[in-house]
């Protein structure tokens, strides 16, 4: 096996919530209107871990701040705490984008630098922020004008303090808009935990999201897709990204290394994933296999 660093990931991907990282600006496609909230849970939660700055910009019709506090804590009290201690916020979407009933982008925009600013002087690495979007259609903002301030804010995230989730619902704006949404925004965050999104490539093919019990059978099936054999005469080239993959059960780590072993002698499969994942793999013999090729980047801090 032999181990290489690779470089960043492009943008326009979709990842799961635990690998946005600061300076990132990402957009969440739900459907039913109802928050994510076990994703925000492990946003809120992770981000506090880093000693980040946490903003929720939710709509009036959501829970009342201390509910919305009480289901983020789940009991175990550090939630509740960084709310006392004002390193979480809770904000409502009316009062951020429309608090006097009209729609003004600079002074938006102005509002998320002092809220940034504010982060920085308090003493946090900096200032995570999810945002319902649901305020627009309810004061009439059409599809262009919404699509030209999302592009309007890359400044923001210039200098990486900031990372925002801004979420739609499809039933209240529409597949057409949150398409647009997704070219505007360098990335789209999973709406579930436990989801699996597989894209095929030319080498091989990319993995994000969590390769559970729940995710078993479809994680197997797209290795022994992106791993097929595309000459049976000779050794083959294979590079699966698992870069955005944030957990893989010990079931799923096997059976990548046996699939990795059963091509011929001299293929090579370039696995890239951060270096949890690397360790695991490790763990479990990869040194053994001689067609593996380990690519490891710095895993950021999570919980």
């Amino acid at each position: 096996m032999t181990e290489t660093t690779e470089h960043p990931d492009p943008p326009g991907r979709t990842v799961p919530v635990e690998r946005l990282k600061m300076g990132d600006h990402a957009c969440m496609a739900l459907r039913g209107g109802e928050a994510p909230w076990k994703v925000f849970t492990a946003y809120t939660r992770t981000s506090l871990a880093r000693s980040e700055k946490v903003l929720l910009v939710m709509d009036p019709d959501d829970l009342a701040d201390g509910d919305v506090v009480s289901l983020l804590d789940d009991g175990g009290g550090r939630v509740a705490e960084a709310w006392n201690s004002g390193q979480l916020s809770l904000k409502r979407n009316t009062e951020m984008y429309v608090p006097d009933g009209r729609f003004r982008e600079d002074r938006t925009i102005d509002l998320y630098t002092d809220e940034v600013n504010r982060a920085q002087s308090e003493g946090w690495a900096g200032l995570r922020l999810t945002a319902d979007m649901s305020w627009a259609p309810r004061v009439g903002i059409d599809h262009d004008r919404l699509l030209d301030y999302e592009a309007s804010v890359a400044p923001l995230f210039a200098d990486p303090l900031f990372t925002a989730i801004c979420w739609y619902d499809r039933e209240r704006f529409g597949d057409r808009l949150l398409d647009d949404m997704g070219k505007v925004h360098p990335l789209r965050v999973m709406e579930s935990l436990d989801e699996l999104e597989v894209t095929r490539t030319a080498d091989g093919g990319r993995i994000a999201g969590s390769a559970g019990l729940d995710t078993r059978t479809e994680f197997v099936r797209a290795l022994r897709e992106a791993l097929s054999r595309r000459d049976a005469s000779g050794p083959v080239r294979h590079v699966l990204d698992l870069r955005a993959l944030c957990f893989m059960e010990a079931h799923c780590a096997w059976q990548l290394l046996s699939l990795a072993g059963s091509l011929p002698t001299g293929s090579e499969v370039t696995v890239r994933c951060g270096e949890l994942l690397g360790m695991v793999l490790r763990q479990l013999g990869a040194d053994e296999v001689p067609q593996l090729v380990i690519g490891v980047e710095e895993d950021e801090v999570t919980v």
